[in-house]
This record gives structure tokens, sequence and C-alpha cells, in this order.
């Protein structure tokens, strides 16, 4: 079975997208979940010529309330200059609820599992879903995570479970893998530029205890 492409396939939508818009059609919404101001850099800057987009502050996995503080307040920074900066349509942010009782509760027993495996899986099952749930809410028209930006993360599992979720909530998924195209190398250039505190772990208390160190910015190009 060959293995999809999403990037590609997120380029073909781009490009009827980007048809629509030359015909004066009115751009989609899309509610996009957003883990940290770095991964969401790229992301933002490529997808908000297409959509309107509110960018969803939902991370119960971060162990820490201050390293969540200071995560979010991060974001709302970066997206303001953004829209200083006219970069697209204007961004709007939207921040869920601080449950890490939640993210405890879906990897329970899955503790000693290694970083990168079903915990994980858990983890994207469930801020994916309040995601979605929130963009049937909202009536938007996409929903969508910048967490294929990372190196580290299961871009093929994210998929998975977007495509999952959307007939189940009514909303469809944007397929992505945002490393592609050199997504990684450029979230790192934004890092630098606009002086973003950039994490060197998930968030949860199990990443902490694994320590793995994001690749350098030349990884995930392809």
């Amino acid at each position: 079975m060959n293995q999809i492409n999403y990037q590609k396939e997120l380029d073909k939508l781009l490009t009827m997208q980007e048809e629509r818009l030359s015909r004066g059609e009115a751009a989609p919404a899309l509610f996009l979940h957003c883990c940290c101001a770095p991964c969401a850099s790229y992301v933002l800057e490529y997808l908000c010529r297409y959509f309107r987009i509110t960018a969803f502050y939902y991370n119960p996995n971060i162990s820490a309330s201050k390293e969540y503080e200071k995560r979010a307040a991060e974001l709302k920074r970066l997206i303001e200059a953004y829209n200083r900066e006219k970069k697209g349509y204007p961004i709007e942010i939207a921040e869920g609820d601080y449950e890490p009782e939640r993210f405890l509760e879906a990897v329970r027993g899955l503790e000693k599992c290694p970083e990168g495996g079903e915990r994980c899986f858990r983890c994207y099952e469930l801020r994916l879903r309040e995601t979605a749930r929130r963009a049937a809410e909202g009536k938007y028209d996409y929903f969508c995570t910048t967490l294929s930006i990372s190196p580290l993360k299961n871009a093929e599992k994210i998929n998975e479970i977007g495509q999952a979720l959307a007939p189940e909530y009514g909303v469809a998924w944007l397929p992505s893998d945002f490393k592609k195209k050199n997504g990684y190398k450029r979230s790192v250039e934004l890092s630098a530029k606009y002086g973003l505190y950039r994490q060197n772990y998930c968030g949860c208390a199990f990443s902490v205890r694994e320590g793995r160190e994001l690749p350098p910015a030349s990884s995930g190009n392809q």
C-alpha cells in the first residue's frame, strides 16, 4: 500500500482555493490547532493567504502551568505581529481550557510507553477531537493542526485521526505534512526573526523524561 503524500494533497487543495479567490469567492474559515508559536509560525504564514484562520491554543498535555502560559503568550505575540504586518487574512485566536487531568486520563496505562508511540497518538486524538468539536460549533469549513511540522511527530497518524474525526463532527479535515517544503526549516528561521521561545520538549512530563531533542533545521525538507 502506497503511503499518502499529504503535502501533495494540500498543494492540490490550495491550488483550487487560489482559483476560487481569484474569482472573488470568500476565503474559507480554518480552525487551526496550534501547539506553540514556533510550530505555528510557518503554518500561519503559509496558510493565511488562503484561509480566514482562528488559531486554537489547546494543549492539556503541558504538565507545568507556567510553561503552558508562556507558550500561550508567545503564540498571541506572534499573531499580533503577523496581523500588524498584514501577511494575509487577519488571524484570530481562541484559547481552550487548561485541562491537564484530561490528558492524564487519556494516556492512563501508557505512562511507560516510549515517546512517539501509542501515548502520543492518544494525545493527538485528544487535542484534535476538541479542535473538531470547536470547529463544528463555530461552523468552520476546515480544521487542522500544526503538529505535523515537527520531525518528531507522526504526520501519517495525525492525518489518520483528523480524517476519522471529520465525518463525526461534520467539518472537513485539511490534509497536511507541514515539515515538507522546508516548513520546519522556515519555522526555525521565523522563530529567530521574532525571538520566539523554542522549547526542547513536547510539554508532558513523559517527554521531559525522554529528553528528545529536535533535529537540525535542515530535517524534513522533502
